[in-house]
């Protein structure tokens, strides 16, 4: 075998494995800007969208966001064949949203709210727990590298 067929079919392999890493780790919970950004400007109001696959072979059931400190959630979009609960603190700001239905295998759903952003510049971390048939969690919230939480910037 000539070393020109030996490097393409190196490089194939690269470049699939590659293309392979990046779509597993593209393919999590997340939450982005509704223009699919991963920054906003301090005080703003934004429209967020939390997206959410289904990695497994069973449908998801539940989807659990926690809100980070400073964000004001005011309005969401609905999504048919959901039910929405939230829950909020004592001055009424709402800390954590619950969307309970079906997201069946190989699909995903988007949820869509708007925002006002924290004050102050940093780094929103959002926690996600994707519940799915059957009763199995998977905590998109950093408490383990395979399962890393969503992060906005604000600038």
């Amino acid at each position: 075998m000539s070393n020109t067929v030996k490097f393409s079919m190196f490089r194939r392999v690269i470049l699939l494995t590659a293309a392979t890493l990046f779509s597993v780790a593209a393919a999590h919970a997340t939450v982005r800007t509704d223009t699919g950004l991963s920054e906003s400007k301090a005080g703003d109001y934004e429209t967020y969208r939390l997206q959410v696959p289904v990695e497994k072979d069973t449908a998801t059931t539940q989807v659990r966001l926690v809100v980070p400190a400073g964000v004001k959630i005011g309005n969401f979009m609905p999504v048919a064949g959901f039910v929405r609960t939230v829950k909020s603190d004592a001055k009424g700001v709402i800390s954590e949203v619950t969307w309970t239905g079906t997201i069946a295998p190989q699909e995903f759903q988007r949820f869509l709210f708007s925002a006002a952003n924290p004050a102050s510049a940093g780094t929103l971390v959002w926690k996600v727990y994707q519940t799915y048939q059957g009763g199995t969690v998977v905590s998109w919230d950093d408490s383990d590298p395979a399962t890393p939480a969503s992060k906005v910037s604000i600038r």
